[in-house]
Protein backbone atom coordinates (compact mmCIF):
# COMPACT_ATOMS: atom_id res chain seq x y z
CA UNK A 1 0.00 0.00 0.00
CA UNK A 2 1.25 3.20 -0.97
CA UNK A 3 2.20 6.13 1.24
CA UNK A 4 1.25 9.73 1.31
CA UNK A 5 2.76 11.61 -1.34
CA UNK A 6 5.82 14.01 -1.02
CA UNK A 7 4.61 17.33 -1.15
CA UNK A 8 6.70 20.72 -2.25
CA UNK A 9 6.81 24.03 -0.66
CA UNK A 10 8.25 27.37 -0.76
CA UNK A 11 10.87 29.45 1.21
CA UNK A 12 11.89 33.00 1.10
CA UNK A 13 14.75 34.58 2.62
CA UNK A 14 14.45 38.45 2.92
CA UNK A 15 17.96 39.82 3.52
CA UNK A 16 19.15 43.37 3.31
CA UNK A 17 21.35 42.18 0.04
CA UNK A 18 19.97 39.05 -1.40
CA UNK A 19 16.71 37.70 -1.43
CA UNK A 20 17.39 33.81 -1.36
CA UNK A 21 14.87 31.45 -2.56
CA UNK A 22 14.61 27.59 -2.10
CA UNK A 23 11.92 24.51 -3.20
CA UNK A 24 12.16 21.47 -0.52
CA UNK A 25 9.66 18.52 -0.54
CA UNK A 26 8.20 16.72 2.35
CA UNK A 27 8.49 12.77 1.45
CA UNK A 28 5.72 10.63 2.84
CA UNK A 29 7.72 9.23 5.71
CA UNK A 30 8.23 13.29 6.70
CA UNK A 31 11.45 13.33 5.79
CA UNK A 32 12.75 16.68 4.13
CA UNK A 33 15.01 17.18 1.06
CA UNK A 34 15.94 20.31 -1.14
CA UNK A 35 15.37 20.42 -4.46
CA UNK A 36 16.39 23.41 -5.75
CA UNK A 37 17.48 27.24 -4.60
CA UNK A 38 18.48 30.86 -6.29
CA UNK A 39 19.19 34.56 -4.92
CA UNK A 40 18.60 37.99 -6.43
CA UNK A 41 19.51 41.19 -5.40
CA UNK A 42 17.17 42.86 -2.85
CA UNK A 43 15.37 45.80 -3.56
CA UNK A 44 16.06 47.63 -0.59
CA UNK A 45 16.27 51.08 -1.78
CA UNK A 46 12.74 50.76 -2.53
CA UNK A 47 11.70 50.15 0.71
CA UNK A 48 8.82 47.73 1.72
CA UNK A 49 6.93 48.95 -1.26
CA UNK A 50 9.33 47.55 -3.87
CA UNK A 51 11.04 44.68 -1.51
CA UNK A 52 6.82 43.15 -0.87
CA UNK A 53 6.17 42.75 -4.63
CA UNK A 54 9.50 41.12 -5.48
CA UNK A 55 8.89 38.66 -2.47
CA UNK A 56 5.68 37.53 -4.54
CA UNK A 57 7.86 37.74 -7.84
CA UNK A 58 10.55 35.59 -7.02
CA UNK A 59 8.27 33.14 -5.27
CA UNK A 60 6.20 32.64 -8.39
CA UNK A 61 9.25 32.28 -10.77
CA UNK A 62 9.98 29.10 -8.47
CA UNK A 63 6.78 28.20 -9.01
CA UNK A 64 6.57 28.30 -12.52
CA UNK A 65 9.88 25.70 -12.23
CA UNK A 66 8.68 23.71 -9.57
CA UNK A 67 4.60 23.03 -9.94
CA UNK A 68 2.59 22.18 -7.19
CA UNK A 69 3.90 23.78 -4.38
CA UNK A 70 1.30 24.34 -1.79
CA UNK A 71 2.73 26.29 1.10
CA UNK A 72 5.65 29.05 1.46
CA UNK A 73 7.12 30.63 4.19
CA UNK A 74 9.18 34.15 4.44
CA UNK A 75 11.99 34.35 6.83
CA UNK A 76 12.23 38.19 8.44
CA UNK A 77 14.75 39.85 9.62
CA UNK A 78 13.67 41.48 12.62
CA UNK A 79 10.59 41.45 14.53
CA UNK A 80 6.84 40.45 12.99
CA UNK A 81 3.13 40.07 13.87
CA UNK A 82 2.80 36.89 13.33
CA UNK A 83 -0.84 36.53 13.82
CA UNK A 84 -1.58 39.79 11.34
CA UNK A 85 1.40 38.22 9.22
CA UNK A 86 2.96 42.22 9.15
CA UNK A 87 6.57 43.37 9.93
CA UNK A 88 7.06 45.34 13.27
CA UNK A 89 11.07 46.15 13.42
CA UNK A 90 13.66 45.01 10.76
CA UNK A 91 16.94 47.34 11.86
CA UNK A 92 18.67 46.49 8.77
CA UNK A 93 16.27 47.22 5.95
CA UNK A 94 15.02 50.92 5.39
CA UNK A 95 11.42 52.29 5.38
CA UNK A 96 8.50 52.34 7.34
CA UNK A 97 7.94 48.43 8.34
CA UNK A 98 5.89 48.86 11.30
CA UNK A 99 2.89 47.38 10.87
CA UNK A 100 3.69 46.84 6.63
CA UNK A 101 1.39 43.89 5.75
CA UNK A 102 3.53 40.94 3.74
CA UNK A 103 1.95 37.29 4.15
CA UNK A 104 -1.25 38.83 2.74
CA UNK A 105 0.30 40.64 -0.28
CA UNK A 106 3.08 37.28 -0.84
CA UNK A 107 0.08 34.74 -0.41
CA UNK A 108 -2.38 36.54 -3.00
CA UNK A 109 0.52 36.89 -5.12
CA UNK A 110 1.79 32.72 -5.03
CA UNK A 111 -2.03 31.83 -4.36
CA UNK A 112 -1.14 29.80 -1.75
CA UNK A 113 -0.62 30.06 2.43
CA UNK A 114 2.32 31.93 3.68
CA UNK A 115 3.76 31.99 6.92
CA UNK A 116 6.09 34.62 8.03
CA UNK A 117 9.23 33.53 10.30
CA UNK A 118 12.17 35.39 11.94
CA UNK A 119 15.39 34.47 9.80
CA UNK A 120 17.23 33.30 13.08
CA UNK A 121 14.25 30.85 13.68
CA UNK A 122 14.33 29.71 10.51
CA UNK A 123 17.89 28.24 10.70
CA UNK A 124 16.96 26.72 13.42
CA UNK A 125 14.07 24.71 11.83
CA UNK A 126 16.27 24.08 8.81
CA UNK A 127 19.55 22.87 11.14
CA UNK A 128 17.07 20.84 13.51
CA UNK A 129 15.28 19.10 10.19
CA UNK A 130 18.70 18.77 7.88
CA UNK A 131 21.63 20.24 9.38
CA UNK A 132 24.02 19.55 12.45
CA UNK A 133 20.73 19.56 14.45
CA UNK A 134 19.65 16.57 13.43
CA UNK A 135 18.64 14.06 15.78
CA UNK A 136 18.82 16.25 18.99
CA UNK A 137 15.35 16.74 21.15
CA UNK A 138 16.59 19.99 22.50
CA UNK A 139 18.70 22.21 20.77
CA UNK A 140 20.34 25.75 20.88
CA UNK A 141 21.21 27.69 17.50
CA UNK A 142 23.38 30.92 17.36
CA UNK A 143 23.95 33.28 14.01
CA UNK A 144 26.59 35.22 14.32
CA UNK A 145 26.65 38.03 11.26
CA UNK A 146 25.61 41.47 11.67
CA UNK A 147 23.37 40.98 14.87
CA UNK A 148 23.38 37.58 17.38
CA UNK A 149 20.59 35.67 15.72
CA UNK A 150 18.91 33.10 17.91
CA UNK A 151 17.15 29.81 18.21
CA UNK A 152 15.65 27.50 20.92
CA UNK A 153 14.03 24.52 20.36
CA UNK A 154 12.46 22.06 22.54
CA UNK A 155 11.23 18.16 22.42
CA UNK A 156 12.38 18.31 18.22
CA UNK A 157 10.47 22.08 18.08
CA UNK A 158 11.71 25.54 17.86
CA UNK A 159 10.01 27.57 20.24
CA UNK A 160 8.51 30.61 19.00
CA UNK A 161 6.95 32.00 21.88
CA UNK A 162 3.24 33.85 21.68
CA UNK A 163 4.67 36.25 19.13
CA UNK A 164 7.60 34.32 17.47
CA UNK A 165 10.20 36.29 19.69
CA UNK A 166 11.55 33.45 21.63
CA UNK A 167 14.93 32.55 21.10
CA UNK A 168 16.33 36.11 20.92
CA UNK A 169 19.83 34.84 22.61
CA UNK A 170 21.60 37.81 21.28
CA UNK A 171 19.79 40.14 23.43
CA UNK A 172 20.29 38.71 26.52
CA UNK A 173 22.25 41.16 28.73
CA UNK A 174 25.78 39.90 29.70
CA UNK A 175 26.84 43.28 31.65
CA UNK A 176 24.72 45.55 32.67
CA UNK A 177 27.18 48.45 31.99
CA UNK A 178 27.93 47.12 28.80
CA UNK A 179 28.28 48.69 25.41
CA UNK A 180 24.61 49.92 23.55
CA UNK A 181 23.18 47.48 21.58
CA UNK A 182 21.13 47.91 18.16
CA UNK A 183 17.99 46.76 20.13
CA UNK A 184 17.99 49.58 22.67
CA UNK A 185 20.02 47.74 25.95
CA UNK A 186 23.08 47.67 26.90
CA UNK A 187 25.54 44.94 27.57
CA UNK A 188 23.94 42.45 25.12
CA UNK A 189 25.63 39.45 23.99
CA UNK A 190 25.05 41.03 20.47
CA UNK A 191 26.89 44.27 21.33
CA UNK A 192 29.91 42.07 22.03
CA UNK A 193 29.93 39.54 19.77
CA UNK A 194 28.16 41.32 16.19
CA UNK A 195 30.47 41.79 13.52
CA UNK A 196 31.37 45.17 13.45
CA UNK A 197 32.21 44.63 17.28
CA UNK A 198 34.53 41.89 16.78
CA UNK A 199 36.52 43.79 14.03
CA UNK A 200 36.91 46.25 16.73
CA UNK A 201 37.80 43.94 19.23
CA UNK A 202 40.80 42.41 16.72
CA UNK A 203 41.85 46.02 15.29
CA UNK A 204 40.69 45.49 11.58
CA UNK A 205 38.31 46.82 9.28
CA UNK A 206 35.78 43.81 9.02
CA UNK A 207 35.10 40.03 10.94
CA UNK A 208 36.38 38.43 7.69
CA UNK A 209 39.78 40.26 8.30
CA UNK A 210 40.28 39.48 11.59
CA UNK A 211 39.46 35.78 11.24
CA UNK A 212 42.51 35.71 8.22
CA UNK A 213 44.60 37.51 10.01
CA UNK A 214 44.18 35.65 13.45
CA UNK A 215 44.64 32.46 11.59
CA UNK A 216 47.91 33.94 9.97
CA UNK A 217 48.92 34.09 13.79
CA UNK A 218 48.14 38.03 14.23
CA UNK A 219 48.84 38.05 18.19
CA UNK A 220 46.18 41.20 18.62
CA UNK A 221 43.00 39.34 16.29
CA UNK A 222 43.62 36.27 18.01
CA UNK A 223 43.67 37.99 21.70
CA UNK A 224 40.51 39.90 19.90
CA UNK A 225 38.65 36.66 19.00
CA UNK A 226 39.41 35.11 22.70
CA UNK A 227 37.75 38.37 23.92
CA UNK A 228 34.71 38.14 21.82
CA UNK A 229 34.73 34.34 22.81
CA UNK A 230 34.62 34.63 26.04
CA UNK A 231 31.50 36.70 25.91
CA UNK A 232 29.74 34.10 24.01
CA UNK A 233 30.90 31.41 26.27
CA UNK A 234 28.65 33.29 28.55
CA UNK A 235 26.08 33.53 26.71
CA UNK A 236 25.85 30.20 25.51
CA UNK A 237 26.69 29.03 28.88
CA UNK A 238 23.30 30.75 30.50
CA UNK A 239 21.25 28.98 27.86
CA UNK A 240 22.87 25.64 29.17
CA UNK A 241 21.81 25.91 32.78
CA UNK A 242 18.50 27.14 31.69
CA UNK A 243 17.93 24.50 29.33
CA UNK A 244 20.52 21.58 29.35
CA UNK A 245 20.03 20.77 25.42
CA UNK A 246 21.87 18.14 24.03
CA UNK A 247 23.37 20.01 21.06
CA UNK A 248 24.32 24.02 20.24
CA UNK A 249 24.90 25.03 16.79
CA UNK A 250 26.90 27.38 15.79
CA UNK A 251 25.85 29.16 12.36
CA UNK A 252 26.44 32.31 10.46
CA UNK A 253 29.67 33.85 8.78
CA UNK A 254 31.69 34.47 12.07
CA UNK A 255 31.23 30.78 12.72
CA UNK A 256 33.62 30.49 10.17
CA UNK A 257 36.37 31.29 12.79
CA UNK A 258 35.69 28.24 13.90
CA UNK A 259 38.14 26.79 17.09
CA UNK A 260 39.86 30.28 16.84
CA UNK A 261 36.00 31.60 18.44
CA UNK A 262 34.81 28.90 20.03
CA UNK A 263 37.50 27.07 21.84
CA UNK A 264 37.39 29.94 24.46
CA UNK A 265 33.59 29.72 24.71
CA UNK A 266 33.80 26.31 25.40
CA UNK A 267 36.79 27.13 28.54
CA UNK A 268 34.15 30.03 29.87
CA UNK A 269 31.26 27.17 29.57
CA UNK A 270 33.25 24.87 31.41
CA UNK A 271 34.50 27.48 34.20
CA UNK A 272 31.14 28.53 34.65
CA UNK A 273 28.18 25.95 34.28
CA UNK A 274 28.23 23.68 37.06
CA UNK A 275 24.62 22.25 37.29
CA UNK A 276 24.56 20.04 34.52
CA UNK A 277 26.83 17.54 32.62
CA UNK A 278 28.72 20.00 29.97
CA UNK A 279 30.68 17.11 28.20
CA UNK A 280 27.41 15.58 26.74
CA UNK A 281 26.17 19.23 25.49
CA UNK A 282 27.76 18.91 21.68
CA UNK A 283 28.83 22.33 20.25
CA UNK A 284 29.02 22.20 16.93
CA UNK A 285 28.95 24.48 13.69
CA UNK A 286 26.11 24.73 11.46
CA UNK A 287 25.95 22.68 7.87
CA UNK A 288 23.56 24.20 5.84
CA UNK A 289 25.32 27.77 4.90
CA UNK A 290 23.83 30.85 3.46
CA UNK A 291 20.62 28.71 2.23
CA UNK A 292 19.53 27.87 6.48
CA UNK A 293 16.93 30.95 6.72
CA UNK A 294 15.27 30.06 3.00
CA UNK A 295 15.23 26.51 4.28
CA UNK A 296 13.77 26.65 7.45
CA UNK A 297 10.99 29.18 6.42
CA UNK A 298 9.83 26.70 3.55
CA UNK A 299 9.64 24.18 5.98
CA UNK A 300 8.30 26.24 8.77
CA UNK A 301 5.53 27.32 6.38
CA UNK A 302 4.54 23.96 5.47
CA UNK A 303 4.51 22.93 9.70
CA UNK A 304 2.18 25.90 9.93
CA UNK A 305 -0.32 24.81 7.37
CA UNK A 306 -0.38 21.25 8.39
CA UNK A 307 -1.03 22.43 12.05
CA UNK A 308 -3.62 24.49 11.04
CA UNK A 309 -5.50 21.64 8.96
CA UNK A 310 -5.30 19.09 12.22
CA UNK A 311 -6.67 21.90 14.28
CA UNK A 312 -9.48 23.25 12.11
CA UNK A 313 -12.65 21.41 13.19
CA UNK A 314 -14.03 18.64 11.35
CA UNK A 315 -17.25 19.40 9.16
CA UNK A 316 -20.45 18.73 10.40
CA UNK A 317 -23.33 16.86 8.42
CA UNK A 318 -26.48 18.46 8.21
CA UNK A 319 -28.71 17.79 10.55
CA UNK A 320 -31.37 15.43 8.97
CA UNK A 321 -35.07 17.29 9.21
CA UNK A 322 -37.86 15.15 11.17
CA UNK A 323 -39.92 13.34 8.52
Amino acid sequence: MDGPAATRHLGLDLGATNLKWTVVEREGDGSWRTLDRGSVVTRAAGGPDAIVPQLGEVGHEAMRRWPGIITAGVGIPGLYDPKAGATRFLVNLRGPWDGYPVAAPVGAALGVPVALINDARAFGVAELRLGAGRGASSMVGLTLGTGVGGVIAVDGKVHQGHDGTAGEIGHQTIDPDGPDCNCGNHGCLEAFARADRIAEACGTATAEEAVERARNGDAAAIEGLRRVGRYLGIGIGNMIVVLSPDRIVIGGGIAAAGDLLLETAREEIRRRVQTTSVSEVEIVTAELGTWAGAIGAAIHGAEVASAAEQTAPAATAPATAPR
